[in-house]
């Protein structure tokens, strides 16, 4: 069982208008401020927290008395885990390197105090990659389903690229989530190598297999897809090296893979 290291004294009450944001962190120090003062419209702020061992913890305890800290079972099962915690009947859930825009807060409110909303809505999401906000390469509009009702949806078990599993039909809001997941290089082959681990040994679980031949055509169609059918070439220079970093997770995901299954079939 996960150690708790904090969490509220008693749970809110409940009503059909609050709005729980829900987020969790591992060594975010960096970002968890700027994500956390976008949230301070929100009615309730639920963290858990992976064991940070950088200021990130308390950080958070500046902002909401609900910060839980646990181990790491993986993307799906940590946003299952804040889902539980939160008590609000509308769930806004945010990664630490995001940021609601005023735009989108303005929209999510009138969306909450809406009896005949939808149930989900996916949020428009515009990523900075290296310094530039980038509006093709396929990351722009990049719908991503972060506003439920808490009663419509959960996350999958999925240990990276986990989704919100819903019945519902999502409606789509119309103004953006603000996204910094890469400051530098440094960060992009630092994602590129812990993902692609993590999504190989989900691909690995479900008995998909893969080679290294695999690995380079996927690849090869990920940097053609990315930078001339989704028109990289119009984000200029971080175009390209966007596309170089897709078709480089993806090799790795696959290599990955292939080695993964080569280790099981030699021991």
């Amino acid at each position: 069982m996960p150690a708790i290291d904090r969490v509220r004294a008693a749970r809110l009450p409940k009503s059909r208008h609050m709005i729980s944001a829900i987020v969790i962190t591992r060594n975010e120090e960096r970002n968890i401020r700027a994500c956390l003062d976008s949230l301070a419209w929100v009615d309730e702020i639920v963290v858990v927290d992976a064991g940070s061992a950088d200021a990130t913890a308390a950080i958070c305890r500046e902002y909401t008395d609900c910060v839980m800290v646990t181990d790491w079972p993986g993307f799906g099962p940590q946003k299952n885990r804040a889902l539980d915690a939160a008590s609000g009947d509308w769930i806004l859930s945010i990664d630490a390197d995001e940021r609601v825009s005023e735009a989108l807060r303005d929209e999510l409110r009138a969306i909450s105090e809406d009896p005949g909303s939808a149930p989900c809505w996916l949020l428009p999401r515009r990523s900075n990659y290296c310094g530039r906000m980038m509006r093709h390469s396929g990351w722009y509009p990049d719908y991503v389903l972060r506003f439920f009702r808490r009663d419509a949806g959960h996350f999958s078990e999925d240990l990276v690229h986990e989704k919100v599993e819903t019945d519902a039909t999502p409606a789509r809001a119309r103004n953006d989530l603000l996204h910094y997941p890469m400051e530098n290089l440094e960060d992009v082959v630092d994602k590129m190598n812990r993902y692609s681990s993590l999504a190989a040994e989900d691909k690995y679980r479900r008995g998909e297999r893969s080679s290294v031949l695999l690995a380079v055509l996927r690849g090869s169609w990920t940097f053609l897809r990315t930078y001339l059918f989704q028109r990289g070439f119009l984000d200029g220079r971080q175009g390209f090296m966007l596309a170089i970093s897709n078709a480089g997770g993806t090799y790795f995901k696959y290599a990955k893979l292939a080695m993964l299954w080569q280790r099981e079939t030699t021991r």
